[in-house]
């Protein structure tokens, strides 16, 4: 087991409380050490932001090697982040049930962006009975050169608005995001703190999947208190 909070000023609980409200909830730096000042934890806003880089990609890895459990039903798409005034752009894939499958940051939404992230999907998580994208034509170029390589079957793949609706309301929380994004002044800063956000929305997701009958409070306690073990595993 790797202690990832050995050396650390802070304990692991206060890290993991910082991080997880951070990455969860639409709040800045600042708003944070409010919030944890009037806990009597004084702590400047720079660490915080030290700890949101530091501990988003290792939340991510550890996500990545747990999360096997997919629906054969996936949803691709690709929504748009500003960095340093340019468009970059996320691509996401989530299953028929809304749980995120995987995300990727690019600079571009082009031919390869499409192609490298579906093939990384496919050689995690097989292959699925149905994929659902838009039209875009550098998706379905993408798609037709993985059907000739053998890891798409023919038939597997569909363009269809309505049935693409899931991921795009799903895109709603990456959205809410955008005010921090307009601070983003390097890509991977801004890569480093969106794989963040996007862990946590998967873990939360799946936490109200397993905990159905809880109530909203209970939901959100639960998240918490899984972040400590996630991340100390």
């Amino acid at each position: 087991m790797t202690d990832h909070f050995k050396g650390r000023q802070f304990n692991q609980s206060v890290i993991t409380f910082a991080v997880g409200y951070y990455l969860r909830y639409n709040i800045s730096y600042r708003d944070l050490v409010e919030m944890m000042r009037d806990r009597g934890i004084f702590v400047h806003h720079t660490t915080l932001m030290r700890w949101v880089q530091h501990y988003s990609p290792i939340m991510r890895a550890l996500w990545r090697k747990r999360h096997r459990r997919t629906f054969k039903s996936w949803r691709m798409d690709e929504t748009y982040i500003k960095i340093k005034g340019q468009w970059n752009y996320l691509y996401r894939a989530i299953d028929d049930q809304g749980l995120t499958l995987d995300f990727q940051l690019r600079k571009k939404r082009d031919f390869n962006s499409a192609y490298h992230f579906l093939k990384r999907l496919l050689k995690t998580y097989g292959l699925p009975h149905r994929l659902v994208t838009d039209q875009y034509g550098a998706t379905l170029k993408a798609i037709k050169k993985l059907t000739r390589e053998g890891y798409l079957h023919k038939g597997v793949h569909q363009c269809s608005k309505y049935r693409n609706n899931l991921i795009e309301q799903d895109h709603r929380f990456i959205k809410r995001q955008q005010v921090r994004s307009a601070s983003y002044q390097s890509t991977r800063a801004a890569a480093r703190t969106l794989y963040g956000i996007e862990t946590m929305h998967a873990i939360h997701k799946e936490s109200r999947v397993c905990v159905k009958s809880f109530s909203v409070p209970l939901i959100e306690l639960f998240f918490f208190a899984r972040l400590p073990v996630i991340l100390a595993y």
